[in-house]
């Protein structure tokens, strides 16, 4: 059958469906072992296997982590935890900040080119605010978005797709306002070993230097709210002038 027979909605459909297979067959393979429990059990055995194949631990945890947050998947701070724990700092921050950046480009393309109808029926409000506020501010605004977690991501991703952003902005945009809460995170989670985080849960992440990095997360949305208040004054001054 000819493209021209065969009907575009169908075509996007395929792909999704593809798209969702294959992550479906990727995590029924390797789900059951990621829970934490078990990779504590199996935490010796799991960094030999790190030191030994890193540049596939690398690829597994990119791909890991880039569908399940295309997917808009629950649990990223977990994994991002995790992650910190098992590769160590500057390599978790690597991956997991271009990971993520990938996800929220795959959730953007999903929502622009796959379910335009059904999100817009769905944040149809929000979209208008989005684009009033992209026509006011441009990439600001979705710096901003990213720096203050007022919106969850996932509703992000998907009302920016329904914009007129191009995806090279939404991504280097997406990189550099994520980042500091990627770090941070990633700090936490490399302060602490899988059988510690498996033993004592919650309560042992309370050390002072994972309080001064909470208080240092607390701190992005204050600036970023600070640092567009400056814009808005500077812009309003160019104005009257």
């Amino acid at each position: 059958m000819s493209s021209k027979g065969f009907p575009q909605s169908s075509r996007r459909l395929l792909v999704f469906l593809l798209a969702a297979g294959l992550f479906a067959i990727f995590y029924m393979t390797l789900g059951k072992h990621l829970s934490l429990q078990n990779l504590a059990k199996q935490e010796a055995a799991l960094l030999q296997f790190r030191d030994e194949h890193l540049a596939l631990v690398y690829f597994l945890v990119f791909l890991l982590y880039a569908v399940a947050t295309g997917f808009s998947l629950p649990g990223a701070v977990g994994m991002t935890l995790v992650i910190a724990s098992y590769l160590g700092f500057w390599p978790a921050v690597v991956i997991i900040s271009f990971a993520s950046t990938t996800g929220a480009t795959i959730a953007l393309l999903f929502s622009r080119y796959l379910f335009r109808d059904t999100i817009e029926r769905r944040f149809g409000d929000r979209l208008s605010l989005f684009n009033a506020a992209l026509e006011r501010e441009g990439a600001w605004y979705l710096l901003t978005l990213r720096l203050i977690p007022a919106v969850p991501f996932f509703v992000i991703n998907l009302v920016m797709g329904l914009t007129k952003m191009p995806v090279r902005t939404y991504w280097w945009v997406s990189q550099l306002g994520m980042l500091p809460g990627t770090c941070v995170y990633v700090f936490m989670g490399s302060r602490f070993s899988f059988s510690t985080i498996a033993e004592r849960g919650a309560a042992g992440f309370f050390r002072w230097d994972v309080v001064v990095a909470l208080a240092v997360l607390g701190l992005f949305p204050l600036v970023a709210r600070k640092l567009m208040g400056s814009k808005r004054v500077a812009e309003k001054g160019e104005s009257v002038s």
